[in-house]
């Protein structure tokens, strides 16, 4: 039996998760205060098109073995953003030049962040 995670655990292990396949700039954004459809995203960088892929299969893959699988999946054909949706945990895999040119840091920066360091977390953002 799969232990309950909460939406914030939830997040941080997707992000662990990418950071296992080398993703760069991991970061959680915490939608909860601000009455987004969604409570966390978590936004990372891929180096190209097979390393977004590798970085959305492993995050997909690992969390199914889990019990948890994904809602909906898009972008798999361009592979320069692949969004994973957990209901409460969106999944964003960037190419760098997608990721500059959405810049959700920005679009949501009255949201808390965090970045995601191997099995720990930095706050960067807001409390």
């Amino acid at each position: 039996m799969v232990p309950a995670l909460t939406s914030k655990s939830f997040a941080k292990a997707c992000g662990e998760l990418a950071l296992e396949k080398r993703a760069e700039n991991v970061t959680l954004i915490d939608l909860r205060k601000l009455g987004a459809a969604t409570d966390f995203f978590v936004i990372c960088t891929g180096s190209g098109e097979r390393h977004v892929r590798a970085i959305a299969d492993h995050v997909v893959q690992e969390m199914s073995k889990r019990g948890l699988r994904p809602w909906h999946v898009e972008g798999y054909t361009s592979r320069k953003w692949i969004l994973v949706d957990y209901v409460d945990v969106v999944v964003h895999v960037f190419n760098s030049e997608t990721r500059r040119f959405y810049s959700l840091e920005t679009l949501w920066g009255d949201a808390p962040s965090e970045e995601v360091t191997p099995k720990t977390t930095r706050r960067t953002g807001k409390a």
